[in-house]
C-alpha cells in the first residue's frame, strides 16, 4: 500500500495540507474573488473603466473553481483530475456558503485524493480519473458543504460579535492571532476568507497582518536595508521564520506592536473591513489589505453586507486611520520595542538578517 500510494503521488503531511494547499488556496481567492472586487470598485468608480465591472463578474463567477484548482495544483495533481476539480469547487464554493472557501478546501483535498488514486491505473483513464474526482468531490460537497459553511459563519460571527462587545481584548487577541497566523506557513487570509472576518474583527485582523510585516520590516531595517523592508513590508513576513526558528523572541516587537495596533483601528478610528474577507488576513501584502478595506468602503462585499454594512464616503479621518494602523503604528512600536531589545542584547545583530 505504501509503495501504491508513492507511485499515485498521494503524501499527507503537516506541510502538504496546511502549508502548501491552504496557502493555494489563498491564492486562488485572490486571483478571482478578490481581483475581481478590486476590479468591480474601478470600474464603479473611475469614469471610463466601467467595462471592469463585466470583467469582475467573470473573475467572481469562479471563485470556487480557482480555489479548486489551486488546491490540486499543490497537490501536484495529474491532468485530468486537476481540470475535473473546476466542476468540484464549484459545487463546494456554491453549497458552502458564505463559508464556501473552506468547504472547498475540505472537499476539494478528498476530491484530489480519491482522483490521484485512480488516475492511470486503467486505459479508460480519460473516463475514470475525472467520473471519480467529479462524483466522489461533489457528493462529498452536498454533504458536508452545507454544515462546513454553516460552522465557520459562526465562528466568524462569534469572534466578529465578541469584538464588538470587548475591543480591547478581543481587538488585540485577534489581531495577534491573525499577525502570528500570517507570519508562520499558514494561510492567514484563507481563514480570514473562511471564517468571513469583516466588520470590527476584520479590521482587527488587518491591523495584526500589518504589524507583523510591517514590524518585521522595520525592526529588521538594521540587516536588510531597503530591500529588506520592501520585502517583507510589501511582500510577506514569512522570510523570517527560518530566523525565527533560530530565535522566537525576534518576534516579540511585532507580536507587541499586533497587540496594540488592533484596539487603535476598532477603538480610535473605528475602522471595518467590509470588502473581501481575504483582504482582512493580506495585511500590506501587495498592499491587498488597504485596498480591501478601501473597496469596502464604496462596495461592501457579500458577507459584510449580510452583517449589516453599507457604502460610505470615505472622510478624512477614514484615510487618516488606514495609513496610521497600516504603517505608522506598527513602524514605531516595534522600531521602539526592537531598538530597546537590541539594547540589552536580547536581539543582535544578524539575528534578523534574510536573503532577500
Amino acid at each position: 500500500m505504501k509503495g501504491f500510494l508513492e507511485k499515485q503521488g498521494v503524501e499527507f503531511s503537516f506541510q502538504i495540507v496546511f502549508v502548501q494547499a491552504m496557502g493555494a488556496l489563498a491564492h486562488g481567492l485572490f486571483a478571482s474573488l478578490l481581483i475581481g472586487t478590486i476590479m468591480r470598485t474601478m470600474g464603479e468608480q473611475i469614469d471610463g473603466l466601467a467595462f471592469l465591472v463585466e470583467y469582475a463578474n467573470y473573475a467572481t463567477g469562479v471563485t470556487g473553481a480557482a480555489m479548486a484548482v489551486a488546491v490540486g495544483y499543490a497537490l501536484k495533481s495529474p491532468p485530468f483530475v486537476l481540470y475535473s476539480l473546476l466542476a468540484v469547487g464549484a459545487a463546494a464554493n456554491a453549497l458552502g456558503g458564505a463559508g464556501g472557501p473552506l468547504a472547498v478546501f475540505v472537499v476539494a483535498l478528498v476530491a484530489a485524493y480519491a482522483g490521484k488514486l485512480v488516475s492511470k491505473t486503467t486505459p479508460i483513464d480519460i473516463i475514470l480519473t475525472p467520473f471519480v474526482t467529479i462524483v466522489v468531490g461533489v457528493f462529498l460537497a452536498t454533504v458536508i458543504a452545507p454544515p462546513i459553511g454553516n460552522a465557520a459563519v459562526q465562528v466568524g460571527r462569534l469572534i466578529m460579535v465578541t469584538t464588538e462587545l470587548n475591543p480591547l481584548v478581543m481587538g488585540s487577541f485577534v489581531s495577534a492571532l491573525m499577525g502570528f497566523a500570517l507570519t508562520l506557513p499558514i494561510s492567514s487570509a484563507a481563514l480570514a476568507a473562511s471564517f468571513s472576518l469583516t466588520g470590527f474583527a476584520g479590521a482587527a485582523a488587518l491591523a495584526g497582518c500589518t504589524a507583523h510585516m510591517v514590524g518585521f520590516a522595520v525592526a529588521s531595517y538594521r540587516e536588510n536595508k531597503i530591500g529588506g523592508l520592501m520585502a517583507q513590508g510589501l511582500g510577506t513576513s514569512m522570510l523570517q521564520i527560518p530566523n525565527l526558528l533560530k530565535k522566537p523572541s525576534i518576534a516579540i516587537p511585532a507580536i507587541v506592536a499586533s497587540l496594540v495596533n488592533g484596539p487603535v483601528a476598532i477603538m480610535v478610528f473605528d475602522l471595518q473591513m467590509n470588502g473581501p474577507a481575504i483582504a482582512s488576513g493580506m495585511g500590506t501584502s501587495g498592499l491587498v489589505g488597504p485596498i480591501g478595506m478601501i473597496t469596502g468602503w464604496f462596495s461592501p462585499s457579500e458577507a459584510a453586507i449580510l452583517a449589516g454594512a453599507s457604502a460610505i464616503t470615505p472622510t478624512a479621518f477614514n484615510w487618516l486611520g488606514l495609513i496610521v494602523v497600516s504603517v505608522i503604528v506598527p513602524a514605531i512600536v516595534a522600531f521602539a520595542v526592537s531598538e530597546f531589545m537590541r539594547s540589552r542584547d536580547l536581539i543582535k545583530f544578524g539575528d534578523m538578517q534574510i536573503e532577500c
